[in-house]
This record gives structure tokens, C-alpha cells and sequence, in this order.
């Protein structure tokens, strides 16, 4: 456990002592009933298909045609199943202190977080909550660790509630209750935001043209191919019968097909992205402690999330290569506290979008001038290209000789060895596209490093940050002169590196990003004595 939050298990003698706060104590409290109602609504919509199959349908009722709509119903019952029990045993409170959670069936858990560790309130509201009037409030204290969950999740409180809950965490109880009364007094006071970007349509070219347009695809297909299915829709016999397939040819056949699925899944990708970002809003605002970098956004799932801007520690812009023709980035923060490995993505603070833009709101998020993310990076010596192609001409020889020893042994045909020749200019290609992407410099209090093959990532991280500092070599990198610089830090990715340095620059980099972290080790030129 770290530093700042807690978990026990707890006997029943211990609970019921914890059931009883002692005078001037804030009472525990539940999670609120009303998604009691919620869970009986989503068993009665899950349990609907399975019913209308049976009744309104003339299907042929078999496990095949009626797994689909058994499984759906199983999936909402287990789940307002287990919602109600997590709402009979969940409890909590807010002290001066700590904000404290008590949950479990069979192992009961305590969980309590200090209050001025809490680095990030997050509020959010799927669809079933929205339409009931509950959010889900997520207080992060930088629990990244073997759990990989947040340090305090209540679902779910009240809209009122969770926005009061939320308000007292980030700006203190005073704030909190003096905008209250200012609101019954019908006064509304001023809102010190700062807006550095807001919800735009077309960028959703960004995120459409996508790998993963053929994978939302399929399984869109094949979800669909089972309801209709459940209703005694053959979807095969009508694919079939929609163009000659046998006239086509194959080739044809094949082309069609994957054009048919790529246009379903960009469909699907652009509403995941109406759906997900619309009215988006990024922007600063004060907190008790300092200011707060606030991202929300959601149609039918809203969510908020507020960053305490003192647990940051840079940017990041990552371009990944199959879109960097068309400027797409994907832009986050260097922070403690967030986990960067969540699929909710905390310290994502743009959707992915053009560059151009990425660039200006990452500085103005910063707040620096000049734009380290702009600033001109120091090539690396093509040593660095040099080491590159080794590697790749490595792995092509490692991949025709494995084939080569298959061939041999009557497992593959000669022309696989041929294609495993293939793969040399790909490679070779991969490697100067990497080499091109390296680049580092020191700008005002930023160290700026930039690599990556399949995302080049460009890093800006403050250097009083840094708290280690490191420079290496391998042997293949020593005899071309090359060394890596890796700064480390408790944010982000908790390691960002410079490889493949020129020897004779690479300590004079690794002193300059780390200010004074090297100076007992450094050795005054005979100039300088």
C-alpha cells in the first residue's frame, strides 16, 4: 500500500465499532437507494429479449437460436444482482481528514484516503445513471499499483450529492459553502475558467480512418448475426443472395467484402466518437490547493475529470505512424497519480486530433513560452541509423533462416522463404523511420526527448522533476560511439529516454536535464583547473 491510502479487512467486531462513531465524528453513509430502482429496471431490460423471442416470435426454440438473449438476461440479473449487495454493505464518509469507504460480501474491505493526497476527482454518468439522476465519483491518491483501480470509487451518489462531494474535495468546504449560499441568494458568482479547447466535429477524420474500424466491425457483425438469428433471420441466405457471387470471382468477393466491413466500422468509429467526446471541454479552473485541468465530456456516458495541476510534470504528444500523414496526435499529461496503463485514459487531455492544434494547447497548458513541443530538436548521429539497420537486417536473417531450417525439413514451401526475404525492405524502412524520429534538447525548464517506431512520441518534462538521472551503453552502442540518456521521474511512464546519443554529447545532455544531479561525479576539464 502507498503512503496516502489504507486498506484493511475487517471482523465483525471491528466493524461494528467503526458503525458507531464517537461524538463529533461525521456519521457514515450509504450509496443511494435509488439505484436499487435502476437495478430493477436493467433485470426487467435484459430479461425483454429472451421474453419476446418466446412469446411474440414463431422461432425455432433451440440453445443455438436462444443463447444470445439467455446470455444477455444472465449478464443484467448477475449484474442488479450484484449491485444491490455492493449498495447493502458499502459505506462511507468524509472526515477533516480522510474520506473513508467500507464494502464487501464475504471479505470486508476498509479503504481511506487523506485528503490532501487526493490528486484527481473524477465524475461520471453512464446512461442508466443520467436517466436515474446518480453519478459515479472516483477520488484518485496515485493508487497505481497491483490493484490498478482507483484509490476510492462510490457508485453511486446522488447528482447533488456527488457534485457537493465533489466541490468540498477539490475546493475546500468554505468555497463549497459559500457558492451554496450564494446560489439560494440567487447570486452567481463568477467562474474563473480558463478554456483551452472545445468539442470539434470534423475532428473526427482523426479518428475514424483506424486499424480498429475492421474489429468494431466484426463484432458488430457478429452480434448482430446471432439476434437475427435469434428471431429466425438467415443472414447468410440474404448476404448471399444480394449479388452473384459466383460470376464475381474471389477476387472480388474478397475486395467487396473487406470494403463492406471497413465502411460499417468507420460508421461505428465515428458515432464512438460523437458519443464519447461530445461536448468536450478543456480547461482551468482554481482549486483549494492550487488550479485544476479539467477534461468532460460524454453524450449518453458523461464524465469529468480534474487534475491537480501540482502533480504535474510535463506533456506528451504521440503520433502514431500509420496516421502521421495526416497530423494526427494523441496528447496527454506527465502526472503523478493518474495510471497511465487505465483504457479510460485520465491523462488523456485532447482527443485524438491534428497536431497543429496539439502543439499551442500543450503549451498553453504548460503555460510556457517558447513552446518546447515546437522547439527544434537536436538530430542524432547517423551512428544511430547505422545501429538500426543492424537490428533490422538481424531480424531478417533470423526470420529466412528459421523458414530456411522449416524448408529443409519438408514443413514449408520454398516461396515462404522468398516472402521471408520479403520483409527486408519493410524493415529497413521501419528502421530509418525510427532513426528519424529521435531528437532531444533542453528548453527553459524543459528537457525535451523525442522516439518510437510505431507512436513517435515527443516528451516535454520539467526538470526539477527528474530525480534520477542515467546514461549507458551496450556493447554494439560502444563501438559505434552511442550512448542512451534516461531521465526518471515519478510521473507518467516513470522513464523517458534519449537513445542513441553521440558519445561525446551524451553527459553534457544528462547534466543539463538534470540540473546538479551529476555535478559529484563530473570531472573539470584540464582547461577549466
Amino acid at each position: 500500500m502507498s503512503e496516502h491510502t489504507s486498506e484493511v479487512v475487517l471482523d465483525g467486531t471491528e466493524e461494528t465499532i467503526l458503525d458507531q462513531p464517537q461524538a463529533g465524528e461525521a456519521p457514515w453513509s450509504r450509496l443511494h437507494s435509488r439505484m436499487i430502482w435502476v437495478d430493477v429496471v436493467q433485470t426487467i431490460v435484459s430479461l425483454s429479449p429472451a421474453i419476446i423471442v418466446v412469446t411474440v416470435f414463431d422461432a425455432d426454440l433451440t440453445w443455438g437460436s436462444m443463447w444470445p438473449a439467455l446470455a444477455i438476461a444472465a449478464f443484467g440479473v448477475i449484474g442488479a444482482v450484484a449491485d444491490a449487495l455492493r449498495w447493502f454493505f458499502t459505506r462511507y464518509r468524509v472526515t477533516d481528514d480522510y474520506v473513508e469507504r467500507r464494502t464487501g460480501v464475504f471479505v470486508r474491505q476498509y479503504r481511506s484516503v487523506r485528503r490532501d493526497r487526493i490528486r484527481s476527482v473524477d465524475t461520471e454518468a453512464k446512461l442508466r445513471h443520467r436517466l436515474s439522476g446518480l453519478r459515479v465519483v472516483t477520488i484518485g491518491a496515485g493508487q497505481q499499483s497491483t490493484a490498478g483501480e482507483a484509490a476510492l470509487s462510490l457508485d453511486a451518489l446522488l447528482k447533488t450529492d456527488a457534485q457537493y462531494l465533489r466541490s468540498v474535495l477539490l475546493h475546500g468546504e468554505a468555497h463549497t459553502q459559500q457558492a451554496a449560499q450564494s446560489a439560494a441568494n440567487g447570486e452567481k458568482p463568477p467562474e474563473e475558467v480558463t478554456v483551452f479547447a472545445r468539442f470539434k466535429a470534423w475532428w473526427v477524420l482523426y479518428n475514424v480512418f483506424n486499424i480498429w474500424a475492421y474489429a468494431m466491425a466484426l463484432g458488430l457483425l457478429w452480434g448482430s448475426f446471432w439476434l437475427v438469428s435469434t428471431f429466425g433471420f438467415d443472414m447468410s441466405a440474404f448476404i448471399g443472395g444480394l449479388l452473384d457471387w459466383d460470376a464475381l470471382g474471389w477476387g472480388w468477393t474478397v475486395a467487396i467484402g473487406l470494403a463492406s466491413v471497413g465502411v460499417i466500422g468507420v460508421i461505428g468509429l465515428g458515432i464512438n466518437y460523437f458519443t464519447t467526446y461530445w461536448n468536450f471541454e478543456l480547461a482551468r479552473l482554481p482549486g483549494e490547493n492550487g488550479t485544476l485541468l479539467r477534461t468532460r465530456h460524454g453524450l449518453f456516458r458523461q464524465r469529468e475529470v480534474n487534475r491537480d495541476e501540482n502533480r504535474m510534470r510535463g506533456v506528451q504528444i504521440s503520433e502514431p505512424v500509420l496516421w502521421r500523414w495526416m497530423g494526427a496526435a494523441d496528447t496527454s499529461v506527465i502526472t503523478t497519480g493518474l495510471d497511465v496503463w487505465s483504457t479510460d485514459e485520465p491523462t488523456a487531455i485532447l482527443p485524438r486530433g491534428p497536431i497543429w492544434v496539439a502543439r499551442p494547447v500543450a503549451a498553453a497548458v504548460l503555460g510556457v513560452r517558447p513552446n518546447p513541443l515546437e522547439t527544434p530538436l537536436r538530430a542524432h548521429p547517423a551512428a544511430a541509423l547505422r545501429r538500426r539497420i543492424w537490428w533490422a537486417l538481424l531480424v531478417v536473417s533470423s526470420i529466412v533462416g528459421v523458414l530456411g531450417w522449416f524448408h529443409v525439413n519438408d514443413l514449408v514451401p520454398g516461396w515462404a522463404v522468398w516472402a521471408g526475404l520479403g520483409v527486408a525492405p519493410v524493415a529497413l524502412l521501419a528502421a530509418l523511420v525510427a532513426y528519424r524520429a529521435l531528437g532531444h534538447a533542453v528548453v527553459g525548464r524543459y528537457v525535451v526527448v523525442r522516439s518510437g517506431l510505431l507512436s513517435r512520441a515527443t516528451s516535454a518534462l520539467d526538470r526539477s522533476s527528474v530525480s534520477t538521472i542515467a546514461v549507458r551503453e551496450s556493447l554494439l552502442q560502444r563501438r559505434l560511439g552511442l550512448k542512451t540518456v534516461s531521465a526518471m521521474t515519478a510521473a507518467g511512464w516513470g522513464i523517458y529516454e534519449a537513445p542513441d546519443v553521440a558519445a561525446q554529447e551524451a553527459v553534457a545532455f544528462a547534466d543539463a536535464a538534470a540540473p546538479g544531479l551529476l555535478e559529484p561525479f563530473l570531472v573539470a576539464s584540464s582547461d577549466e583547473q
